[in-house]
């Protein structure tokens, strides 16, 4: 694995903008790509400690997300707030089981396996492991499909909104956890693309 050629081997730099691939200066000034002209990098400028930066802030976030009201809810029988979790035990007691696994599984198991997936790649590149690369950078594949999907967070105090069954003088706004979930999907979407995959292969051609 240790000899086979790679492109920083060879000195070659692929754009992060049109994935053009061009052959490294040979000084030290930054680079740019003759097509778009954008700025050339070896590996993404601070790759982990950006990727930790927005963890971070998305795992402290992630739990008012979960805690706060996502919607209170106002009629002439008083003022209800609900949180996520109350929401889906609505659906499920309501009987709309397919609907209260949406809300549960795209507001709190996917991003809660999102961050545990980049965790587990940060801490594999932080500690220079070498434990099967392949199966690592088909995580992050995943994690980047799945990413595609995240605005169906946002989505869910509207799909609980439409459910909750008020009269018409009723009124529905949002809670603070609406807030705090859009910061988790967009805070989770920028670790991703922070991190850099080819750092998990680099250690591998360190190896003798």
């Amino acid at each position: 694995m240790s000899a086979a050629p790679t492109a920083a081997r060879l000195g070659l730099l692929a754009c992060e903008v049109c994935r053009l691939l061009s052959r490294a200066p040979h000084s030290r000034g930054t680079a740019h790509c003759p097509r778009c002209g954008a700025a050339l990098h070896a590996r993404k400028p601070a790759s982990l400690v950006r990727t930790w930066a927005f963890l971070i802030a998305a795992m402290i976030l992630y739990v008012p997300a979960n805690t706060l009201p996502i919607m209170d809810t106002s009629s002439l029988f008083g003022t209800q707030s609900n949180t996520i979790f109350s929401g889906v035990a609505y659906l499920w007691t309501s009987g709309s089981f397919v609907l209260a696994l949406v809300v549960f599984i795209a507001s709190v198991m996917v991003p809660l396996a999102k961050m545990i997936a980049l965790t587990v790649l940060a801490l594999s590149v932080q500690l220079r492991a070498t434990w099967h690369p392949r199966t690592r950078t088909r995580l992050y594949r995943v994690i980047e499909f799945i990413g595609r999907w995240s605005m169906l967070d946002i989505y869910v105090v509207t799909i609980l909104a439409a459910l909750v069954h008020v009269s018409t003088l009723a009124s529905i706004q949002a809670g603070p956890a609406a807030a705090a979930f859009g910061a988790v999907v967009v805070l989770t979407m920028f670790a991703s693309a922070s991190f850099d995959p080819r750092l998990i292969w680099d250690v591998m051609g360190e190896q003798p």
